[in-house]
């Protein structure tokens, strides 16, 4: 069934969290729901709303890194492509910090 993706540990990871991510805030509205707050993001938003703009930079960061593995190389004289764990550490210290300070 899930042959046409190449799974790995990391691809998994990240989308079981979101999964959780998004169970989590799921309860978390039902049992608190949330109000508008103007942070660094230039609009008020809601946790919601902080969460989806979170996730879309997380993919961001992903697909970038994947994209300039090969630059990345280069740049800082590695022997092989940067391990994917790092854009994962990367994409989820962006999320939080979205979910906090946006």
């Amino acid at each position: 069934m899930f042959d046409w993706m190449v799974w790995t540990v990391p691809t998994a990871v990240f989308f079981i969290c979101v999964a959780l991510l998004l169970a989590g805030m799921t309860a978390w509205e039902i049992r608190s729901p949330t109000v508008l707050r103007k942070g660094f993001l230039p609009m008020r938003t809601t946790r919601g709303d902080r969460l989806f703009i979170g996730l879309l930079v997380a993919a961001y960061i992903n697909l970038g890194f994947l994209g300039l593995g090969e630059q990345i190389m280069g740049w800082f004289s590695l022997q092989e492509e940067p391990s994917i764990w790092v854009s994962f550490v990367l994409s989820m210290g962006a999320l939080i910090f979205v979910m906090r300070k946006g």
